[in-house]
């Protein structure tokens, strides 16, 4: 069987589907899969030893379109679902699956802030259903991020005061309302007894000058120096990432590093938490810890985040506890105590 699936931005929700992909490639091993992407997020799935093919989203339509008809798919599985993968669709003419979007729920959540979401239920969980009827299933194994060995990160990389360890921070995200701002990141970096390695674009390296201008030895503004897969090595290299709803938070929960999520316009409750598969939670502690401002009544006010806030207060962001973030962070960083073995702690101890 030849599948195309299609998810064409942006990388946090690419990386949440490399489970449907593994799955599909693992469990139908004489499947043939191949993925169609916006080429700008091309590099996410390249290194994807599970995807034989990658297609990318033209300008020229009519000629991706033949360039698809070529292929002569069987199944066609649809992870975005708006009108331009319903036109592929259409074009193409083959059986497809396409996952629900909830957009109702989130539409009476964000106007109207009754939770009607599906409680416990992850967007992988929703992508799974799409290929349920080929007798596939959850593999309970997370999301996939393969970092090719030319991007990884040395020694020489960083600064001698991160040798040793240090937290990945990431300053970015898609929205203005998904970030905290640069005043309440100072403030973090401040209380944070730890080496921090500021992550984001290129369009965040001033707001990370700011930020490292509290403390520049303890704090490293690596915003715009390094690509993204070596941003990601240098999340898979951390001790711990705190991230606001973006892509390396995802990409941190598919390498299995701790994270402490920081939310602001969006809400958990979506569906989109770092998600880390079955199989490592049943031998691990809560992985995450998820830090918001409670009973807040404009929250949440969009499924995507915004450029602004509309209440003009920012109060989802201005009222994140940053002390409670610390908090999280010693907790997460605090040696496990061992003993001599063969001897049990005493009451004592």
């Amino acid at each position: 069987m030849k599948f195309l699936i299609i998810r064409f931005s942006s990388i946090g929700d690419i990386v949440l589907t490399t489970p449907v992909v593994r799955c599909l490639k693992t469990q139908l091993p004489l499947s043939e899969i191949h993925y169609l992407i916006k080429p700008k997020f091309k590099m996410v799935m390249e290194p994807n030893p599970y995807i034989d093919k990658i297609h990318v989203l033209q300008d020229d339509w009519k000629k991706m379109i033949e360039e698809l008809r070529e292929e002569k798919f069987d199944y066609i599985i649809d992870l975005h679902h708006n009108l331009r993968t319903l036109r592929v669709k259409k074009d193409l003419k083959v059986p497809s699956f396409s996952f629900n979007k909830l957009n109702v729920q989130k539409f009476i959540f964000t106007k109207l802030k009754w939770n009607v979401m599906p409680k416990h239920l992850h967007i992988i969980d929703r992508y799974m259903e799409t290929v349920t009827s080929f007798g596939v299933e959850n593999d309970g194994r997370g999301m996939d991020y393969f970092i090719p060995k030319e991007h990884e990160i040395t020694e020489k990389d960083i600064p001698h005061s991160h040798h040793l360890g240090y937290i990945a921070i990431v300053i970015g995200a898609s929205y203005f309302t998904k970030k905290l701002p640069v005043h309440k990141l100072q403030e973090l970096c401040k209380a944070i007894d730890h080496p921090v390695i500021l992550l984001g674009a290129k369009e965040e390296f001033n707001e990370g000058e700011l930020i490292a201008s509290v403390d520049p030895i303890k704090v490293y503004n690596a915003c715009g120096k390094f690509s993204l897969h070596e941003s990601a090595d240098l999340v898979r290299k951390s001790k711990l990432v705190i991230a606001h709803d973006t892509g390396l938070m995802h990409i941190a929960a598919a390498l299995k590093k701790p994270v402490i999520a920081i939310w602001g316009s969006t809400t958990p409750s979506f569906g989109m938490v770092p998600y880390y598969g079955e199989n490592y939670l049943a031998n691990h502690a809560q992985p995450y810890d998820d830090v918001q401002v409670h009973k807040l009544w404009c929250r949440p006010c969009t499924k995507f985040g915004r450029k602004r806030c509309p209440q003009g207060h920012f109060k989802c962001m201005k009222k994140i506890s940053i002390e409670e973030i610390v908090r999280k962070v010693n907790k997460r960083l605090k040696p496990i105590p061992t003993f001599p073995v063969g001897r049990p702690p005493s009451h004592n101890t």
